[in-house]
């Protein structure tokens, strides 16, 4: 069991890992750094190799693939994950290190976005796509998470052999948050300085795509961890739609005694079902929501007596 692993997902790196590697055997000399390379054409691993790093490989495209492999395959004290464009400084590695190893944090945030990342990052887009995803995770999980898309993070052990990997692309990061905060795990951020990638090198992130798939992770994540905020919205907005349709009807029938409109008080009537039946929805998921976090406490401790009998 390695007391610091230094996870770095790469996908054609090659101008850049050799640097990343040496930084990070500079700064963390005792680390085991693995390098696992996502089917690069470019001999990412043969620079990562030479360079010092372990490699390994992932023939599943994605990053989320990647990271699921890394988790299931390694075992360590402490993990730090770190992308192989050197965009992120090594330098604040160790301070990383010693809040997983010596204050009980389950998960260190790279904050880019309080420091340079606004004047370094050249993709407008991408910016304003930071700043929504931050905003709707804070908001709708009552979290304080600053960069929720940093490639930058340190995990305890019991983070990593606990956390689920659904995600296959670049909303990983974003799934990785919302499972800290819905689990009640202790995260900490720390600001750190970006610089953006260098010339030659390109970003493998899709603006538009992969923004849309975060988007839709986060509408997924909120209905799987709080689906009673989630139902409830619905049913709230089919009672109105509901009420809508029946208040003219009513007014009619008032006035006149008749109703006139006997399709759209039917259609008032299924509208105002159906948010009834998202209303139970919701009341039910939350109750299994409720036990699925009771379960997770016990596999937490499953997960602790493991890394004892690691040690």
């Amino acid at each position: 069991m390695d007391k610091i692993a230094v996870l770095i997902p790469c996908y054609n790196e090659s101008q850049t890992i050799e640097k990343v590697v040496r930084d990070w055997k500079v700064e963390l000399p005792e680390a085991a750094i693995y390098v696992y390379d996502n089917n690069s054409t470019d001999h990412t691993d043969e620079i990562a190799r030479a360079a010092g790093a372990i490699v390994r490989y992932e023939y599943q495209q994605g990053k989320g693939n990647v990271i699921r492999r890394m988790f299931r395959e390694i075992d360590a004290f402490c993990y730090i994950l770190i992308d192989g464009d050197d965009t992120y400084p090594a330098e604040v590695g160790r301070e990383m290190v010693e809040r997983i190893m010596t204050r009980n944090v389950d998960m260190v945030v790279g904050d880019r976005l309080s420091s340079t990342y606004f004047e370094e990052n050249k993709r407008p887009f991408h910016n304003f796509g930071n700043s929504l995803v931050r905003a709707a995770i804070n908001k709708l999980f009552h979290s304080n998470i600053r960069d929720i898309m940093t490639g930058y993070r340190a995990f305890s052990y019991e983070f990593v052999k606990s956390f689920p990997v659904l995600s296959k692309g670049f909303e990983i990061e974003t799934e990785m948050s919302i499972h800290a905060v819905d689990k009640n795990m202790n995260v900490e951020n720390i600001i750190i300085e970006y610089r953006d990638r260098p010339e030659g090198s390109e970003s493998k992130l899709n603006t538009y795509s992969d923004g849309l798939k975060v988007l839709k992770t986060i509408g997924r994540l909120y209905r799987n961890y709080k689906p009673m905020q989630f139902f409830g919205i619905a049913a709230l907005v089919l009672l109105l739609i509901s009420a809508a349709m029946f208040i003219p009807v009513l007014a009619v029938y008032i006035r006149t005694g008749l109703v006139p409109n006997f399709p759209t008080l039917i259609v008032s009537g299924f509208i105002t079902l159906a948010a009834l039946e998202s209303l139970f929805s919701g009341l039910i998921l939350s109750t299994l929501a409720e036990k699925e976090r009771q379960e997770f406490e016990f596999r937490l401790q499953l997960v602790r007596k493991m890394k004892k009998d690691e040690i």
